[in-house]
């Protein structure tokens, strides 16, 4: 059996401290990693406490976060971010608080530089498997149907 290192209540949450500051984190990903160090479920509960007290844990601030890097960097539609941030067991409010982080004018603009890039891709010749190509490059990303099929009109 692998040993793995035991630690006292001080230094668990000087490390969550560390992992939170790096980067925004979700309850979730800090209640996972604290699981993985074997943490009792009283110190976690009071490490996530410490956290929340400390603003390094902000379920908010990490759903704009995430929402807005997931959009501007990944191209990702909102279909697909919403699933991913209920994965992370983010609220329904704090969902929707994310979604407004993203502009309707934005968000057409890059499906539309998204499309087209991916269309110029796509090297076959028959029309509808070029448009089933891009549908389906565009729905896995997590694009509203009717968009996609709206710009694919457009498009192609």
């Amino acid at each position: 059996m692998a040993y793995t290192k035991s630690y006292t209540l001080s230094e668990a949450t000087k490390k969550m401290e560390h992992y939170c500051a790096y980067q925004e984190r979700c309850h979730y990903e800090v209640i996972e990693k604290l699981k993985g160090m074997r943490m009792i479920p009283e110190a976690i509960d009071q490490i996530v406490g410490h956290l929340i007290q400390e603003n390094y844990l902000n379920e908010e601030r990490f759903a704009r976060s995430f929402a807005r890097g997931k959009f501007k960097i990944k191209k990702w539609g909102r279909k697909r971010i919403v699933l991913e941030l209920k994965k992370r067991e983010i609220s329904a409010f704090n969902i929707k608080s994310a979604l407004s982080e993203i502009g309707d004018e934005d968000y057409h603009d890059a499906l539309t530089e998204l499309a087209q890039k991916r269309l110029g891709q796509i090297k076959e010749q028959n029309i509808q498997k070029r448009k089933k190509k891009l549908a389906d490059y565009l729905l896995y990303r997590g694009w509203e149907s009717h968009l996609v099929y709206e710009k694919l009109q457009e498009l192609i």
